[in-house]
Protein backbone atom coordinates (compact mmCIF):
# COMPACT_ATOMS: atom_id res chain seq x y z
CA UNK A 1 0.00 0.00 0.00
CA UNK A 2 1.65 3.51 -0.83
CA UNK A 3 2.41 6.19 2.03
CA UNK A 4 0.36 8.76 0.40
CA UNK A 5 -2.46 8.52 -2.29
CA UNK A 6 -2.12 11.43 -4.84
CA UNK A 7 -4.91 12.41 -7.26
CA UNK A 8 -3.07 13.79 -9.40
CA UNK A 9 -0.71 16.65 -10.90
CA UNK A 10 -1.71 20.08 -9.71
CA UNK A 11 1.56 21.70 -11.87
CA UNK A 12 4.53 21.40 -13.85
CA UNK A 13 7.44 23.87 -13.26
CA UNK A 14 9.60 24.05 -16.67
CA UNK A 15 12.65 25.55 -16.31
CA UNK A 16 13.24 28.54 -19.19
CA UNK A 17 15.81 31.02 -19.88
CA UNK A 18 13.44 33.81 -21.35
CA UNK A 19 9.59 33.37 -20.36
CA UNK A 20 8.74 35.87 -22.99
CA UNK A 21 10.31 33.55 -25.74
CA UNK A 22 9.07 29.99 -23.99
CA UNK A 23 5.43 31.61 -23.45
CA UNK A 24 5.08 32.61 -26.72
CA UNK A 25 5.73 28.92 -27.64
CA UNK A 26 3.74 26.94 -25.14
CA UNK A 27 0.90 29.55 -26.22
CA UNK A 28 1.13 29.59 -30.14
CA UNK A 29 2.67 26.17 -30.43
CA UNK A 30 1.12 23.89 -27.61
CA UNK A 31 -2.01 25.99 -27.86
CA UNK A 32 -1.82 26.88 -23.87
CA UNK A 33 -3.54 29.68 -22.37
CA UNK A 34 -1.65 32.38 -20.29
CA UNK A 35 -3.60 32.52 -16.68
CA UNK A 36 -1.20 34.40 -15.09
CA UNK A 37 2.48 35.60 -14.92
CA UNK A 38 5.34 38.43 -14.39
CA UNK A 39 8.63 38.02 -16.34
CA UNK A 40 10.06 40.34 -14.50
CA UNK A 41 10.17 37.09 -11.85
CA UNK A 42 10.17 35.19 -14.31
CA UNK A 43 7.23 33.23 -13.53
CA UNK A 44 4.32 32.25 -16.16
CA UNK A 45 1.11 30.33 -15.69
CA UNK A 46 -0.37 28.17 -18.52
CA UNK A 47 -3.36 26.27 -18.58
CA UNK A 48 -3.06 23.26 -20.93
CA UNK A 49 -6.62 21.92 -21.05
CA UNK A 50 -7.10 21.74 -16.78
CA UNK A 51 -3.55 21.30 -16.14
CA UNK A 52 -0.96 24.52 -15.09
CA UNK A 53 2.40 24.18 -16.45
CA UNK A 54 4.34 26.80 -14.68
CA UNK A 55 7.23 28.26 -16.89
CA UNK A 56 10.42 29.31 -14.51
CA UNK A 57 13.14 31.46 -15.75
CA UNK A 58 16.33 30.45 -14.32
CA UNK A 59 19.67 31.88 -14.69
CA UNK A 60 22.14 28.79 -14.47
CA UNK A 61 22.19 25.82 -16.63
CA UNK A 62 18.73 23.97 -17.14
CA UNK A 63 20.16 20.76 -15.84
CA UNK A 64 21.69 22.15 -12.79
CA UNK A 65 18.71 24.39 -11.66
CA UNK A 66 18.42 23.57 -8.01
CA UNK A 67 16.08 26.92 -6.79
CA UNK A 68 12.81 26.16 -4.54
CA UNK A 69 10.35 27.28 -7.42
CA UNK A 70 11.18 24.35 -9.56
CA UNK A 71 9.26 21.69 -7.99
CA UNK A 72 6.66 18.53 -9.32
CA UNK A 73 3.43 19.31 -7.16
CA UNK A 74 0.80 16.43 -6.95
CA UNK A 75 -2.55 16.89 -5.24
CA UNK A 76 -3.49 15.07 -2.94
CA UNK A 77 -7.38 14.56 -1.26
CA UNK A 78 -7.93 17.32 1.30
CA UNK A 79 -9.18 14.58 3.71
CA UNK A 80 -5.72 12.83 3.12
CA UNK A 81 -3.82 16.39 3.25
CA UNK A 82 -2.58 16.60 7.23
CA UNK A 83 -2.09 13.05 7.84
CA UNK A 84 0.58 13.00 4.25
CA UNK A 85 2.21 15.40 6.15
CA UNK A 86 3.23 13.78 9.25
CA UNK A 87 3.87 10.48 7.03
CA UNK A 88 6.63 12.94 5.26
CA UNK A 89 7.65 14.68 8.55
CA UNK A 90 8.21 11.49 10.33
CA UNK A 91 10.25 9.47 7.65
CA UNK A 92 13.89 9.95 8.43
CA UNK A 93 14.72 8.80 4.79
CA UNK A 94 12.71 12.05 3.62
CA UNK A 95 13.70 15.42 3.59
CA UNK A 96 11.12 17.66 4.60
CA UNK A 97 11.22 21.02 3.36
CA UNK A 98 8.43 23.10 4.62
CA UNK A 99 4.57 23.80 4.62
CA UNK A 100 2.67 26.79 3.40
CA UNK A 101 -1.11 27.81 2.41
CA UNK A 102 -0.73 29.88 -0.68
CA UNK A 103 -4.08 31.91 -1.64
CA UNK A 104 -4.82 34.56 -4.37
CA UNK A 105 -2.47 32.95 -6.96
CA UNK A 106 -2.77 30.80 -9.89
CA UNK A 107 -2.68 27.47 -8.02
CA UNK A 108 -4.10 27.59 -4.35
CA UNK A 109 -4.08 25.60 -1.25
CA UNK A 110 -2.03 24.30 1.20
CA UNK A 111 1.26 22.15 0.00
CA UNK A 112 4.12 21.09 1.55
CA UNK A 113 7.46 20.27 -0.17
CA UNK A 114 9.90 17.29 0.24
CA UNK A 115 12.68 16.47 -1.62
CA UNK A 116 13.22 12.98 -3.64
CA UNK A 117 15.99 10.59 -3.39
CA UNK A 118 17.36 12.58 -6.43
CA UNK A 119 17.15 16.02 -4.70
CA UNK A 120 14.39 17.02 -6.90
CA UNK A 121 11.24 19.38 -5.13
CA UNK A 122 8.16 17.46 -4.72
CA UNK A 123 5.18 19.13 -3.51
CA UNK A 124 1.79 17.44 -2.20
CA UNK A 125 -1.12 19.77 -2.37
CA UNK A 126 -5.14 19.91 -1.02
CA UNK A 127 -5.92 22.09 -4.47
CA UNK A 128 -8.48 25.00 -3.19
CA UNK A 129 -8.67 26.33 -6.19
CA UNK A 130 -7.28 27.21 -9.41
CA UNK A 131 -7.82 30.12 -11.66
CA UNK A 132 -7.37 28.01 -15.20
CA UNK A 133 -10.93 26.99 -13.85
CA UNK A 134 -12.48 30.76 -15.11
CA UNK A 135 -11.01 30.04 -17.94
CA UNK A 136 -12.98 27.35 -18.77
CA UNK A 137 -16.09 27.91 -17.83
CA UNK A 138 -15.50 31.63 -19.66
CA UNK A 139 -14.85 29.40 -22.90
CA UNK A 140 -17.58 27.07 -22.00
CA UNK A 141 -20.18 29.68 -21.66
CA UNK A 142 -18.98 30.95 -25.38
CA UNK A 143 -17.31 34.49 -23.74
Amino acid sequence: MAMIRTKGVAHFTIPCSDTRVSEKFYVDVLGMKSIRGNHDRGMIFLDCAGDCIVLLRVDEPISTARVRDCHTAFIVDPADYAEAVKKLQATDSIEYLYEEDMQGGAVNGPRAYFHDPDGNVLEIIDLTSYLGDELREKDAAGA
